[in-house]
């Protein structure tokens, strides 16, 4: 249909097929012009020419003998991917996804160390210290028998500390700097980076990724996340990217019993913690709240950790954690848990990321229905480390039917694929997409639940312009239209990725 006819048909339709004819136009010429945006943002990055890293070396062949496990299909597909990009002329714009445990880090430092033994410096950055903290130890225990130096920079960091990793920064002593925001402080300052590693970048803002890869002259960027996207999701927010996925496990890990329990069976979820604790395991509670709320009815971690610990398990050692505490609080709190000093850690979300306490077999959320299911697989996560037997216990304080189905695909799967896919089903797109994050588009018309297809359509009609690009007569249209469109598509002043 004529885009004049479409415009004239959304609004006033003789019939029902005149309506869906005039709307796929419209949904096609929306997704049309985005991921048209988006691919020549691509093109224009493989443009920029820098100088091609040598992925063949004695670092990378000794790195991989001294890892105690074998490299999963996956984790070797995914660094083959990444180590083919660091060796073109051209700098990397890779994301990779894949489910909690499935071994991200290791591939990020495959990648770390094709760099450093190409003469060139990597920046690691997390959202968390929590997170950065669990980086560096994994990372520093790799790095010993490499004999490389590996640092750690984080607003807890001292200023005498700071000064010294600095100047080490700038003299290029430093290979690897593993952070969090505090890498990006105008007083960094790199020696040659040739690397940029960002964790969990969608909790990162574009300009705060933008400033760490502005410290470097066109280094090449890994991003990753352990949020798995849905496909027509990641098309649209990361359509100027390529896209790797670790979609295997470690052989050897066990499923997570994952069980939904309603407020009135509260006892029977306390009763697997007191059992594992009694086994010589650990257990995290979890509460959306730091402190009681006037307006909200929902338990929080400081008044629960008072109660559980004088009425419910008074025989056990429990530890607080939440983000009102201090990075010194913090850090003993989860050393406690760590070191098995606590048994049960009363917690916020702040354990959803980066903490790895292998001993922990049990994970008891509260307010489950508060949770998308996407954070409620993360903070699962959490579990599971080990060689026991693992559960994940909801409580679920809603009566709504659709709140108990969207729970139970918990139950069903360990995927985190299928999950985001259902929670893109279930919640639709504009809760999953939100309305506060920069650099979002605008969606006005397209559904990216139904209209999928028309997405997938508009993605190879954009591939196809931009293989073709000035051989077509209608170039000039099209990017006159694209801009236009662009004016209005995105927030003001933003960029993607």
């Amino acid at each position: 249909m004529g885009l004049q006819e479409a415009i004239a048909h959304i609004h006033f339709p003789p019939n029902q097929p005149s309506l869906e004819v005039a709307r796929h136009r419209l949904v096609f010429d929306e997704c049309f012009y985005l991921q048209l945006r988006l691919l020549q943002r691509r093109h224009a990055l493989r443009q920029i020419q820098r100088d091609a890293l040598s992925t063949q070396g004695a670092l990378l062949e000794q790195f991989y003998q001294i890892l105690p496990f074998p490299l999963t299909n996956a984790q070797q597909r995914v660094i083959a991917e990444i180590l083919h990009d660091l060796a073109q002329p051209t700098p990397m714009n890779r994301l990779v996804q894949g489910d909690v445990g499935s071994g991200k880090t290791v591939v990020a430092v495959a990648a770390i160390l094709a760099a450093i033994q190409s003469g060139c410096q990597a920046a690691f950055m997390s959202p968390t210290e929590v997170l950065a903290e669990q980086h560096y130890c994994n990372i520093a225990e790799w790095f010993k028998p490499l004999h490389l130096p590996v640092a750690l920079l984080t607003g807890s960091t001292s200023p005498a500390q700071r000064q010294e990793l600095h100047g080490k920064l700038r003299s290029g002593q430093l290979p690897l700097l593993i952070g969090t925001h505090a890498l990006i402080q105008a007083s960094v300052t790199f020696h040659q980076l040739g690397l940029v590693v960002i964790d969990e970048q969608h909790r990162f803002g574009v300009q705060q990724r933008l400033k760490l890869q502005q410290k470097g002259k066109h280094p090449h960027m890994l991003n990753m996340t352990a949020t798995p996207i849905p496909r027509t999701l990641a098309l649209t927010l990361h359509g100027d990217l390529d896209v790797s996925q670790i979609d295997e496990l470690p052989p050897g890990r066990q499923a997570i019993q994952t069980q939904v329990f309603a407020e009135d069976q509260r006892t029977k979820a306390h009763d697997v913690i007191w059992e594992q604790v009694m086994q010589g395991h650990q257990a995290y509670i979890i509460l959306p709240l730091v402190e009681d709320s006037e307006t909200m009815d929902l338990k929080s971690a400081v008044s629960e950790f008072q109660h559980l610990q004088a009425t419910i398990f008074p025989e056990f050692r429990l530890g607080l954690l939440h983000g009102r505490m201090s990075s010194a609080e913090k850090d003993a709190a989860l050393k406690q848990f760590r070191h098995c000093q606590t048994q049960i850690l009363v917690s916020t979300t702040v354990v959803e990321v980066g903490v790895d306490v292998p001993n922990a077999t049990v994970m008891l959320i509260e307010h489950a229905d508060r949770f998308g299911l996407s954070q409620l697989h993360q903070l699962r996560g959490r579990v599971g480390r080990g060689v026991a037997q693992a559960y994940c216990l909801l409580i679920n304080t809603s009566s709504a039917e659709a709140t108990q189905q969207r729970l139970q695909v918990l139950e069903q799967s360990q995927d985190g694929f299928f999950i985001a896919e259902r929670d893109l089903q279930l919640r639709g797109s504009g809760a999953i997409l939100g309305t506060a994050q920069a650099g979002m588009p605008k969606i006005a018309l397209a559904d990216l639940v139904n209209d999928a297809g028309i997405l997938e359509q508009a993605r190879e009609a954009a591939e196809l312009v931009m293989r073709k690009g000035h051989a077509l007569r209608c170039w000039e249209s099209l990017m006159t239209e694209m801009e236009r469109r662009d004016r209005h598509f995105l927030d003001a002043g933003s960029a993607l990725n």
